[in-house]
């Protein structure tokens, strides 16, 4: 007799058990009634009718994607190995169901050809510099296309750039000649700034004799700071004044190789007058 009663109770309980869903804080249920759209329910216990009713069952924390490693030809024709991580969450259970098969693998594409096609427009050297500009261009692209999908982007990071050994040679060739560039710079930069001050000097000490003395002077007395052989005779600067007036005083008219001096009191005048009388 209680055979009879414990059946319908079994499957009742079956049924019950069947229908009680609980879904946390970060799950959202998208619910079917006969194969149309109802409604978004939970978080929390409700009851889901079976066969008539079924529930799509989605996250909404933020999904951490590693984008593939991409084959990239920049701008400037170098191929590069580029690879990226994707933040994204659903925003919208309801579209992220409807209106895409599986939004996972649908983001992951996206972002692998957007990716390959921001990059491709960029020089190697901004792929390199400018990264943080290039971030946000990607996100900002992914972004607007999943907009339909309820899924919102919250950032994109590229990871790694990878050169073959070649390139990396060449650009450590180029990195090694801006060096040497910069360092003729600065340079001849402290070359020109050494000569306006050596200019200076030479105004101020020009008005002063003693100072050029003194000058002559501490140059000998560094000289003798160093283990050097070399012996140093003091000369007094005013000693080349002498020998400038005596050189400029015995220098005089010298007569030109080939012609006989002039005798007093006999010109050509005087002979042309002999000559008459």
């Amino acid at each position: 007799m209680w055979v009879s009663y414990l059946v319908p109770v079994v499957l009742v309980l079956l049924l019950l058990a069947a229908s009680i869903r609980i879904l946390p804080e970060y799950k959202r249920g998208v619910v079917f009634f006969l194969g149309r759209y109802q409604a978004v329910k939970g978080p929390g216990l409700f009851i889901i009718i079976p066969i008539i009713q079924k529930m799509e069952v989605v996250d909404l924390r933020v999904v951490t994607m590693d984008v593939p490693e991409q084959d990239v030809i920049s701008r400037d024709n170098v191929t590069v190995r580029v690879n990226a991580v994707l933040y994204f969450r659903v925003v919208d259970p309801e579209k992220a169901i409807i209106q895409v098969e599986n939004f996972t693998v649908a983001t992951s594409q996206l972002a692998q050809t957007t990716l390959r096609s921001v990059l491709g427009k960029h020089d190697l050297d901004e792929m390199l510099s400018e990264r943080d500009k290039l971030n946000d261009d990607i996100q900002e692209i992914i972004d607007t296309q999943t907009e339909e999908w309820g899924i919102k982007v919250a950032n994109v990071e590229i990871k790694h750039v990878d050169l073959d050994e070649s390139m990396i040679r060449a650009i450590a060739r180029q990195a090694e000649a801006e060096r040497e560039r910069r360092a003729k710079v600065i340079h001849a930069e402290g070359e020109l700034q050494a000569s306006k001050k050596l200019v200076e000097a030479a105004n101020v000490m020009s008005g002063n004799t003693a100072s050029l003395q003194l000058r002559y002077l501490q140059t000998m007395s560094d000289m003798s700071n160093k283990n050097a052989s070399t012996i140093v005779f003091p000369l007094p600067l005013d000693i080349m004044d002498v020998f400038k007036t005596m050189v400029k005083g015995g220098a005089g008219p010298q007569p030109t190789p080939g012609s006989a001096p002039a005798s007093p009191g006999h010109g050509t005048g005087g002979d042309a007058d002999s000559k008459d009388i």
